[in-house]
C-alpha cells in the first residue's frame, strides 16, 4: 500500500489506525480502518469501480463527496452503495456493477 499518504499536516498521521481486509470482485485487499472503499480501491491500484449501463465504458471516482453516483458497486452481493461514502468493513465483499441491458431502448417498451 505504497500509494497511500500516512502523514499530512492538517488530517495528521494514519499510523495507530488497524489494518483490515476486503475483497474486491474475488481478490483480496488491504485497507486501513476509517477508509471509504473508494479510498481503499484507489490506494490499492484500482481505478474501474463499475460499467456504464449502457454504453459498457468503465467509470470510476468522479465527484468523490456523493453526488454523481458514478462509484457505485455492489457490497454483500445486494446491496448497491456509493463507494465515497461507506467505509470498507473488515473481510466486506465488494463487486463493481456490470452492464445492464435498458428497458427503454431496444426493450419492451421501444418500437
Amino acid at each position: 500500500m505504497d500509494k497511500r499518504i500516512v502523514n499530512h499536516p492538517i488530517l495528521d498521521t494514519l499510523a495507530d489506525n488497524k489494518e483490515i481486509s476486503f475483497s474486491f470482485n474475488g481478490e483480496n485487499h488491504k485497507a486501513i480502518e476509517g477508509d471509504t472503499i473508494a479510498s481503499a480501491l484507489l490506494v490499492n491500484g484500482i481505478r474501474t469501480l463499475r460499467h456504464h449501463e449502457e454504453s459498457g465504458n468503465p467509470r470510476g471516482i468522479y465527484c468523490n463527496i456523493g453526488h454523481c453516483f458514478e462509484c457505485r458497486v455492489k457490497v454483500r452481493n445486494c446491496e448497491t452503495v456509493r463507494a465515497c461514502l461507506t467505509l470498507v468493513e473488515d473481510g466486506m465483499k465488494i463487486e463493481s456493477l456490470t452492464q445492464y441491458p435498458t428497458p427503454l431502448k431496444g426493450g419492451l417498451w421501444h418500437d
